[in-house]
């Protein structure tokens, strides 16, 4: 289906979340939420690689009993809060290299992006071949339009805070908006190692209804993907 081309799945897990300490590894619905994306990933069926990217033995563990070895961890450097995922990946391509391995296309599933399914990556690769583009993100319709939204002076007055044309229209008639849910994150090897980016090319949007697309960063999020999850199986 991919014309022989090599793929790998990095699941980027760091084990320090100031937010919610424990964060990757806190069970969802008798889980470890980390292992929600390497069920995904094995379940797609198209990687020649899944790996986790992280710090901690304690989470390499819990990788390989969900089936993705975990060769290396990542650097002291890439460790902290202030290390980009980016950066984590090209180390991670770059330690791959050293064990004389390399891939065609890189597709990044972060833990916190439970929802997201086998069909969902496969589907965004799909569109990559289809389309020839340099990368692809998942995005879902956002949930309010900006067009709503407007910064308050100190006085907490409203003149001036919508434009007229947008108070006339009917919510219904406003165009649609998108925002990036973080769920997939897939770009060619060589474009991103050459740009440093995955939006300044041949970029296009993988669509993703808003029921996959929670991002969990809280409690409650774990709350609300609780729910949904119940409704499936994953």
């Amino acid at each position: 289906m991919f014309n022989e081309q090599r793929l790998i799945a990095i699941i980027p897990a760091r084990s320090g979340s100031k937010g919610l300490p424990g964060k990757n590894i806190r069970l969802l619905n008798g889980k470890p939420l980390l292992a929600y994306s390497i069920i995904q990933a094995r379940e797609a069926g198209i990687f020649d690689e899944i790996f986790l990217s992280t710090d901690s033995l304690e989470y390499a563990d819990i990788a390989i009993q969900y089936g993705a070895p975990v060769p290396f961890l990542r650097s002291a450097e890439l460790a902290s809060d202030s290390a980009s995922t980016w950066d984590c990946v090209r180390e991670a391509l770059e330690q791959f290299w050293a064990l004389g391995k390399a891939y065609d296309i890189l597709v990044v599933l972060q833990p916190t992006s439970p929802l997201r399914t086998a069909d969902d990556i496969i589907k965004a690769i799909e569109k990559m071949t289809q389309t020839n583009a340099d990368s692809v993100v998942s995005v879902c319709e956002a949930e309010h339009s900006p067009l709503w939204f407007n910064t308050l002076p100190e006085n907490e007055s409203l003149r001036g805070f919508l434009q007229p044309e947008i108070i006339a229209k009917p919510r219904q008639k406003l165009p649609a908006f998108y925002r990036i849910n973080g769920a997939i994150y897939a770009v060619r090897t060589s474009f991103f190692l050459r740009t440093h980016d995955i939006f300044d090319g041949n970029s296009f949007a993988y669509v993703m209804p808003k029921e996959r697309s929670i991002d969990i960063d809280t409690l409650s999020d774990f709350s609300i993907a609780e729910c949904l999850l119940s409704h499936k199986t994953i």
